[in-house]
């Protein structure tokens, strides 16, 4: 009976976009009392170039924390957090404009789907048929195809609870989007609490049993955005494998430990202290020791100059370390900060990459009716 009733739901929902109307998906929060400090600001964002109003939202918390977020590719635009003098900095790489992200896109703070990550072939076969994607990375398919989730806009609604505030966004991803199948209903809930953590929850529901991994593509800099390289960070992972990959960066099926290599993160080293024994630079999905499930810490980094600190807990089985390896000097970012090779690393929250294609890789497959939840927080303290 559940399973009917949620592919009812997904079905109801799709009607509602298809049809233009309204669809509201929260439930009545209680209200922030009035002698906080915490708050949502709304303000234009632009248009897209089809005529589409896009907005922006600002979170503050109780300690003067704030988030930026827009509803156009459900894009953490900004993150303001203080170093061990009280100073605030924006910590993630981005842009000032709409108009950036729609023509220099790295999928900065950008909330990526369907799939996250790369998809060998840019094809896979579920229930014995074979989906085929668009190629968008070679022969390979990343982070969506040529219109992933990072390019929707979503419908959003303002979220109020006694410790946090948030935002929830919407989107429908239609049947045959991008080549996947089944209308999947995703949101993405960010949520900006009093503890100094920002949490991203993310929910699916689909008619048709699809593959689906969504993550957040934030580009982290904690000395502050445009602020150099990360070079320096000292980065600790909880994993003691990671997914071999081939030349294309699609796994080959080997799950290596990290022991005795520059893969491991054990313990805490700088970014750069081994980054030259890495060809390219970091861009593997790391096998956490908790498997995924419930929420556990997957990392922690350090930033001496600043004191800032970042701890990451997930329900997901991988993160993706990457040390933007293809930043260039090419993009201009917030405040006319150039972002150069190394200006930011991404600790991309994951399911691991070509499981569609690999069995032995923990199941992204959704079937009608079930539903898919994960969680992913962002710690932030100084020391």
């Amino acid at each position: 009976m559940e399973r009917k009733f949620l592919v009812k739901l997904v079905l109801a929902v799709a009607a509602v976009y298809v049809c233009g109307c309204e669809m509201q998906v929260t439930s009545k929060q209680p209200q922030v009392k009035e002698e906080t400090k915490m708050s949502i600001r709304k303000e234009s964002f632009g248009q897209t170039p089809d005529g589409q109003p896009v907005d922006l939202y600002t979170l503050t918390n109780t300690n003067g924390l704030r988030a930026r977020i827009t509803n156009y590719g459900a894009i953490l635009v900004s993150l303001e957090v203080p170093d061990k003098s009280g100073k605030l900095a924006d910590v993630t790489l981005g842009h000032d404009t709409l108009d950036g992200y729609i023509k220099k896109s790295a999928f900065f703070g950008a909330t990526v789907g369907r799939y996250a990550n790369r998809i060998g072939k840019a094809k896979f076969v579920l229930n014995g048929v074979e989906y085929k994607l668009a190629a968008n990375n070679g022969e390979n398919h990343l982070h969506g195809g040529i219109k992933g989730f990072d390019k929707a806009v979503w419908q959003a609604d303002e979220v109020r609870a006694a410790d946090e505030v948030g935002l929830k966004l919407t989107y429908l991803s239609k049947d045959g989007e991008e080549g996947y199948p089944g209308n999947l209903v995703c949101v993405v809930t960010y949520s900006l609490m009093n503890n100094d953590e920002l949490k991203i929850s993310y929910e699916a529901l689909t008619d048709k049993a699809t593959v689906v991994n969504l993550t957040n593509h934030s580009y982290w800099n904690l000395a502050g955005q445009g602020n150099g390289d990360v070079l320096g960070h000292e980065l600790m992972l909880t994993a003691n494998k990671y997914t071999v990959v081939d030349k294309g960066l699609i796994p080959t099926g080997e799950i290596r430990r990290v022991k005795g290599s520059p893969m491991d993160f054990t313990k805490p080293k700088t970014i750069g202290s081994r980054i030259d024994k890495v060809e390219g630079g970091y861009d593997h999905n790391y096998v956490l020791k908790s498997s995924g499930g419930s929420l556990a810490m997957c990392a922690r980094v350090y930033e001496p100059s600043s004191g800032r600190v970042m701890e990451v807990y997930t329900t997901e089985p991988g993160v993706q370390l990457y040390t933007g390896n293809f930043l260039d000097g090419s993009i201009t970012g917030k405040a006319g900060k150039v972002y150069k090779k190394h200006y930011g690393f991404c600790l991309e929250t994951q399911h691991f990459p070509d499981s569609p294609n690999k069995p032995k890789f923990p199941s992204v497959v959704l079937g009608a009716g079930e539903k898919y939840t994960t969680v992913t927080i962002y710690r932030f303290y100084t020391k």
